[in-house]
């Protein structure tokens, strides 16, 4: 299993959560407070859905790939390393109302991508990823 993330910032989650479902013909497969995520089979697609400010537009929160399992992230780690790419490594982390395994790299426009799987649910949201909060983290290395 792989697919990719979009995670948007919404100014209204349950609008955009009814907007979602009709769009893909599917309900959340995860719903929190301020949260719902939509596993997508066709296209393979992962749609997070981060409560944002009232009255303010939808924006990119960040990018990424779902894998499977923490071999595919070490892998991915190593791939991107090798490519002489900046990366994060968040391992054993809290977001999204999940335990997970990740990586966090950033393209050229400074949009941060993730490559993650997820270990566990938990009940609490954690935090966002070290360059999903803006970090002053280079994109490549030159």
């Amino acid at each position: 299993m792989s697919r990719v993330q979009l995670a948007l910032r919404v100014s209204d989650l349950e609008g955009s959560i009814r907007f979602y479902s009709r769009l893909f013909g599917a309900e959340p497969a995860k719903r929190r407070p301020g949260y719902a995520n939509f596993a997508i089979t066709e296209p393979p697609l992962k749609l997070v859905l981060l409560e944002g400010e009232p009255d303010r537009p939808t924006v990119m929160d960040h990018l990424g790939v779902e894998v499977a399992t923490t071999t595919e992230v070490d892998d991915a780690t190593a791939r991107l390393d090798e490519l002489g790419l900046f990366t994060q490594v968040e391992n054993d982390t809290t977001c999204c109302y999940a335990r997970q395994d990740k990586v966090w790299v950033r393209g050229p426009g400074h949009e941060p991508w993730e490559v993650y799987t997820v270990t566990e649910d938990s009940p609490e949201y954690g935090h966002d990823g070290v360059l999903a909060r803006g970090s002053d983290a280079v994109a490549a290395a030159d």
